[in-house]
């Protein structure tokens, strides 16, 4: 399969990207909701890993299951912008930790922090674009591919700006056989009221990125401050030329692709026939689902809904596997 051509763009108005504010001012927050004990094992460990990818390294956390010779797959989680790998730990309740559940059922997880982001900074200090970043993270994949197991292959799962990288990994030659993607957080055309909105970082878009603050646990704001990252200059580049990159890339994706979508979500035009737009050119992916998430915000992995959404995503990874002959007999 031949990537996608890379041509020059026109250079649109800029637009801010899905990034986290900084904390929004305190309010009262509904008391969380008590989840019964159950007896398990005990939660899987996570640990600091890094990749090379060619010459540039990769940082990130790695959980993998207990016990076993060889992981069923493995999930690659990929942040969104101005955030990190620890997006998906679990930021207040490690049952929320996509690394843990993930590893419990079987599957190594990896979640990178992206070019321009943790060890990578020193070397690329402006980033990458997200093309590069999509063949920076493809060269790290076939790195852990050399001297660990993979077992059916890799999976990814992307928040926002991350979705878009996700996608273009997976129009390149390298990401060809992956066995899926579930992104959420990343549309094609942004909302109205996003194109015009101010710098992001400077603190003007909570609403935007966290939707209704009772859909986030006691603490999460805070917590969140740990979480947030400059954002690399040519990555910030690239957010206004994204509605032109999206058409180029998506006919390239023969992976089955899920997208899903906060039912707070403000960033993107989410209508029937902007959904239908955006689908509709995934012509050459086999299995294309889309799903509104309720009770949730953008930032699905750090709020109340994320078991929820990260259960969903496990279960389109499971219909992946099933599809290409790859899931385990079960008695």
């Amino acid at each position: 399969m031949t990537a996608p051509v890379s041509a020059p763009v026109p250079t649109p108005a800029a637009v801010p990207a899905p990034t986290p504010a900084l904390v929004p001012t305190p309010v009262p927050a509904p008391l969380p909701v008590s989840r019964p004990a159950v007896a398990s094992s005990p939660a899987p460990a996570v640990r600091a890993v890094t990749l090379d990818a060619g010459g540039v390294p990769l940082s990130g956390l790695i959980a993998e299951p207990d016990g076993a010779a060889e992981p069923r797959s493995v999930i690659v989680a990929i942040h969104g912008r101005g955030m990190c790998a620890d997006y998906f730990n679990g930021l207040t309740d490690p049952a929320d930790s996509l690394l843990r559940l993930g590893a419990r059922l079987g599957h190594t997880v990896l979640a990178l922090d992206r070019p321009g982001y943790g060890a990578s900074a020193g070397p690329l200090p402006d980033g990458q674009p997200l093309g590069e970043q999509a063949t920076t993270l493809n060269r790290a994949l076939a790195d852990f591919a050399r001297d660990r197991p993979t077992g059916s292959g890799f999976f990814v799962v992307a928040h926002s700006d991350g979705g878009k990288v996700a996608l273009h990994m997976a129009a390149q030659d390298a990401g060809s056989a992956l066995i899926g993607l579930d992104v959420n957080g990343c549309g094609w055309r942004y909302a109205p009221e996003a194109r015009h909105f101010p710098d992001t970082l400077g603190g003007g878009a909570s609403r935007l990125n966290w939707g209704p603050l009772h859909l986030y646990a006691p603490g999460t704001f805070r917590a969140s401050r740990s979480l947030l990252r400059a954002v690399p200059a040519r990555e910030a580049a690239q957010t206004a030329t994204w509605p032109v990159q999206y058409p180029r890339l998506a006919g390239h994706i023969t992976s089955p692709v899920r997208l899903t979508f906060a039912e707070h979500e403000l960033w993107w035009e989410l209508h029937d026939e902007a959904l239908t737009a955006m689908t509709g050119l995934l012509t050459a992916a086999p299995l294309v689902a889309v799903e509104r998430l309720s009770g949730a915000g953008h930032n699905i992995s750090i709020g109340r809904a994320a078991r929820t959404y990260h259960l969903r995503a496990l279960a389109f990874l499971e219909e992946c596997l099933r599809r290409a002959g790859d899931a385990p007999a079960r008695s």
